[in-house]
């Protein structure tokens, strides 16, 4: 049994369809909500219900599984988001019920650029994260990944929609130059299942991107001929553009998270080569893959 927290999500919904596929038993934690969860439509899977504060769910939760994926995060409800109980607490839970259930892998989802000390938010709450999970003793792979992409992310898709309502102009954090490394969704799926079957996995951190590093900037113009969106790029420093995303927010929804321009302040890259020589796994360039934004 296969047991995925964050499965209702952008990167579970997708997993979870790729195990049952791969006929695994895989079971769902879903957190107790007033609202309907969005579970992968058609996909036969097991529902335990418990949030990641809940010791006794999440044991419950762990009964006769082999295999825990620990995806779930706050990073999403952006300047609304409680890491301390999320990411950081929510794993601690998970990694100790992982143990006492003796649970054979515990495959972790992080961000490249991770580090318990980081002055991010973000990165600070998934390096804390990564912590305790090394110090469980709980046999574990760590995928740190580069910004991940397809239908209904909030990367390119959150980009767009605020390219849309944009009235000809674009801000950019600081110059744009600063580099990432998109991966596609179909890629970094086929990366968290091989680790399965592959025993060299057991206790690795591995760090997994698309093969180009590209500019903010690059990205950008290439979202805009996507869609046919052109507007002007207008480098703004991060400090005030921070300010003016955490005022939206205040008044309306954002299709991005706050926390997206901390990502962007320095180059977040890793070896371009690593999922072809380590998974035979050739990643798609990110031109290619951006069809589902015409729609």
């Amino acid at each position: 049994m296969i047991l995925v927290t964050g499965g209702t999500g952008f990167i579970g919904q997708a997993l979870v369809r790729q195990l049952v596929a791969m006929g695994r038993q895989t079971r769902i934690l879903l957190r107790p909500s007033q609202t309907s969860p969005t579970l992968p439509k058609g996909v036969p899977v097991e529902v335990a219900v418990a949030s990641l504060q809940d010791e006794r769910g999440i044991r419950a939760a762990m009964k006769g599984v082999q295999i825990v994926y620990h995806l779930a995060g706050a990073e999403r409800a952006s300047s609304r988001a409680d890491f301390n109980a999320v990411d950081i607490h929510g794993t601690q839970t998970v990694v100790q019920a992982a143990k006492d259930a003796s649970v054979q892998h515990l495959i972790f989802t992080s961000h490249l650029g991770v580090d318990k000390v980081s002055a991010y938010t973000v990165l600070r709450a998934k390096g804390l994260a990564e912590a305790e999970i090394l110090r469980s003793g709980v046999p574990f792979t760590i995928i740190r990944s580069a910004p991940v992409y397809g239908p209904g992310d909030q990367f390119t898709t959150g980009l767009v929609q605020i390219l849309r309502h944009s009235p000809g102009i674009f801000l950019i954090p600081g110059d744009g130059n600063n580099h990432i490394q998109p991966i596609w969704l179909g890629d970094l799926v086929t990366c968290l299942t091989m680790v399965l079957a592959d025993h060299d996995s057991i206790n690795q951190t591995y760090e997994v991107g698309g093969p180009e590093a590209l500019s903010f900037r690059h990205v950008m113009q290439t979202l805009m001929e996507v869609t046919g969106y052109r507007r002007f790029l207008v480098p703004m420093s991060y400090t005030n553009l921070k300010r003016i995303v955490m005022w939206l927010e205040q008044v309306g929804k954002l299709p991005l998270s706050v926390y997206w321009l901390e990502y962007l302040m320095v180059d977040r890259i890793c070896q371009a080569d690593f999922l072809p020589r380590r998974f035979n796994l050739m990643p798609a360039r990110f031109h290619q893959k951006l069809d589902y934004l015409k729609r």
